[in-house]
């Protein structure tokens, strides 16, 4: 039995602005986005960049790292990306 995985990431948007999310596939995702075919969010704001994800055994781990990713500040967000292995 193959184990799922869940990711909660970050991604940056042509604005500047940071827009989180989680997933089970970060590649297809960010092709999702970029796309038009993701968040209403972004699709105004394309193209965007994968800056930062963590990776989950639990959808539940993932989708509370969302939510915490999501009441962080501009600031919060910027000094996780900063430190992040994505460059």
């Amino acid at each position: 039995m193959k184990s799922t995985k869940y990711y909660a990431y970050m991604l940056r948007c042509k604005d500047n602005t940071i827009y989180s999310g989680y997933t089970t596939n970060i590649e297809k995702r960010v092709e999702t986005h970029n796309s038009g075919k993701g968040a209403k969010y972004t699709r105004a704001r394309l193209p965007v960049k994968l800056e930062y994800y963590e990776e989950f055994k639990t959808k539940e781990e993932a989708t509370r790292r969302e939510w915490e990713f999501k009441h962080y500040t501009k600031k919060e967000k910027e000094n996780l990306i900063k430190n992040s292995k994505i460059k």
